[in-house]
């Protein structure tokens, strides 16, 4: 699925709606790597706040899925929407012809799917809407794993970490969207697995709520390892919760014996390095220094 230069890339929009300057930066930088942008024929439009209606945002994608030239699809932006979408998509001509399916947040909804039913890997990593606030590595990050680079990610151990070493495929994303897909089609098996969550804008008890439902449901059980990326901007009730989210997801977690990583950049920050999602992964956390590898 890796990228040459030439190939095609698509833009559209699944949940929120955005504007042609918000997402001229990312076409620059996808020119500039060698890449024909094809935006799709809806991808402006307007819906309250979705980007078109429910048909007109299954159409757009519906179109890149089914297009063998197109060979990545990266999604605009978050919000939320594409789950009133993602049982109204065909996806045949794209397990005969699979290509990237690029972004997070509300995109966890069709990494899952995707990963769930047709174990098809997919690019947890940043959209249009960002590529004008993040980080340099990130958008390099974005580029590197297109084409095709190793994906080789060391950074300082946190202090919550739990040392050890795992590997297992990578599976996850957005924490409130995981926890939105519980018993639905698109719902992810965790056994064996290395689970990524992030989130953002969150109260602490609500993170509590959905990392208890991880937890009763049996997804964190068998867990190989888990990785916290960033829990950012979370807010807080009159009476304290009295934990920060990284203390409450590591709560939930700490009758278990596998590795848990805090700290990984990805997530709703400057700092959110693409990793490829139902690929064999390995981590190890030492004691300063944790280091993940897509194998």
């Amino acid at each position: 699925m890796y990228l040459n230069n030439g190939d095609k890339i698509a833009i559209v929009a699944t949940a929120r709606k955005i504007s042609s300057k918000e997402i001229q930066p990312a076409i620059q930088n996808l020119k500039a790597w060698g890449l024909q942008v094809v935006l799709g024929d809806h991808i402006y439009s307007s819906d309250h706040q979705f980007a078109g209606t429910d048909e007109e945002r299954t159409q757009d994608l519906q179109q890149m899925l089914d297009d063998d030239s197109i060979r990545a699809i990266l999604i605009a932006r978050g919000g939320y929407g594409t789950v009133r979408i993602i049982d109204k998509l065909d996806f045949s001509a794209f397990v005969k012809n699979p290509k990237w399916i690029i972004g997070y947040s509300d995109v966890t909804v069709l990494h899952s799917h995707i990963h769930t039913n047709f174990g098809i890997e997919t690019l947890h990593a940043t959209m249009p809407l960002n590529f004008n606030t993040a980080s340099e590595q990130t958008v390099s990050s974005l580029k590197k794993a297109l084409f095709g680079d190793k994906q080789e990610y060391e950074f300082k151990t946190g202090p919550l970490s739990r040392k050890g070493e795992a590997s297992g495929l990578l599976v996850g994303g957005n924490l409130s969207i995981l926890y939105s897909l519980t018993g639905t089609a698109s719902d992810i098996d965790t056994t064996n697995k290395i689970l990524l969550i992030e989130d953002l804008d969150e109260y602490l008890y609500h993170v509590d709520r959905m990392m208890m439902n991880l937890k009763r449901s049996g997804k964190l059980d068998n867990l190989s390892g888990l990785i916290a990326g960033t829990l950012s901007d979370m807010n807080d009730n009159e009476i304290p919760y009295g934990k920060t989210a990284e203390e409450i997801v590591f709560d939930a977690v700490k009758e278990y014996n596998y590795p848990v990583v805090f700290g990984f950049p990805a997530g709703h920050t400057k700092e959110n390095l693409a990793l490829v999602l139902g690929r064999e992964t390995a981590v190890t956390v030492g004691e300063t220094t944790t280091l993940l590898t897509s194998l």
